[in-house]
């Protein structure tokens, strides 16, 4: 098992869309929000994202593939 660190941001109507859900019921990750901000035409979340590395890149590919910006994280995101 592993664990990885991501910024997911979003713009105009994908905001709405249940993608942090999607992650969690359609893959075999547990998703844990730890940072979010959301406006009317963008947003942003830092996800932590827990389970086997192959399945984790499936993951964050299917968000890709929806047009959701991925952006690798290192280090402790509550710290700042």
């Amino acid at each position: 098992m592993a664990i990885r660190r991501v910024r997911l941001t979003f713009e105009g109507e994908q905001i709405t869309d249940p993608v942090i859900y999607q992650l969690g019921k359609d893959f075999e990750i547990i998703t844990n929000i730890r940072r979010a901000e959301v406006h009317s035409d963008v947003g942003w979340v830092i996800l932590e994202l827990d389970g086997a590395e192959a399945e984790i890149d499936l993951a964050l590919a299917w968000a890709a593939g929806k047009g959701v910006r991925v952006d690798p994280l290192s280090g402790n995101v509550m710290e700042g």
